[in-house]
C-alpha cells in the first residue's frame, strides 16, 4: 500500500490557488484511477485506488487531502501513516514550491521545510524529513508581493498554463514514482 498526500488549504476561497498544488495534483490522480468516493478520516479527504504496477502487480493506494490549515498538515499526515501502516521514508507528498520556477516538478527524498510551513509541520509530527516529495514550482512573487499574497492567489493568464501543467508534470512524476522508483523518476523529472 502506498499512501499519497497533496498538500492545500480546506474550502472554496483556496481552491484553484499555487498553495494548493497538492491538492490539484490528487484530483488529477483520483481522475486518473478512477476514484469517486472520498471519505472524511484522520483529518483528511481519503479516496482509494488500485494502481497497476510496471510489473503487472496491483497496488492500493491511499490519496489524501489533510482538511486542516496547511501549517497544521502534519497532524493528519501523521495520524494517515498510523492508521495505513506507511512508513514515513514510503510517504509520498505533492506540494508547491517557490523555489523552483513555475511549471516545472523535482521530485527528492528527504531534505528540510525551505520554509513551507506544511512540511515544517510534517517534519515536526513524523519527527523524520526522510519522506518523498513532489515539489510542483511556483515560482517566486513579482516586484514587492508578499509570499502569503503571492501563495493564496489562483495563477491568472499565462501563470495559470504554467500551474496547469506543473500539476499535471506532478501527477505524472507520481505515477513514475509508484512505477520505477526514485532514482528512474528523478532522471526523468529534475532535468
Amino acid at each position: 500500500m502506498q499512501v499519497i498526500v497533496g498538500l492545500g488549504n480546506p474550502g472554496d476561497e483556496y481552491a484553484h490557488t499555487r498553495h494548493n498544488a497538492g491538492f490539484e495534483v490528487i484530483d488529477l490522480l483520483a481522475q486518473r484511477w478512477g476514484v469517486s468516493y472520498w471519505k472524511n478520516t484522520c483529518g483528511a479527504m481519503v479516496g482509494e485506488a488500485k494502481v497497476r504496477q510496471s510489473d503487472g502487480s496491483i497496488e492500493k493506494v491511499i490519496l489524501a487531502k489533510p482538511q486542516s490549515f496547511m501549517n497544521l498538515s502534519g497532524g493528519p499526515v501523521s495520524h494517515l501513516c498510523r492508521e495505513y501502516d506507511e512508513q514515513p521514508s514510503e510517504l509520498i507528498v505533492i506540494h508547491d514550491e517557490l523555489d523552483i520556477p513555475a511549471g516545472s516538478v523535482r521530485v527528492k527524498k528527504g531534505g528540510g521545510h525551505a520554509g513551507h510551513n506544511g512540511l515544517r509541520s510534517i517534519i515536526e509530527k513524523l519527527g523524520t524529513r526522510d519522506f518523498l516529495r513532489v515539489r510542483t514550482g511556483i515560482g517566486r512573487p513579482p516586484g514587492r508581493m508578499s509570499v502569503v499574497d503571492f501563495v493564496l492567489q489562483a495563477p491568472r493568464k499565462e501563470a495559470k498554463d504554467d500551474f496547469e501543467a506543473a500539476c499535471v508534470e506532478a501527477a505524472d512524476a507520481v505515477e513514475s514514482l509508484l512505477k520505477v522508483g526514485l532514482e528512474k523518476t528523478q532522471n526523468l523529472f529534475n532535468r
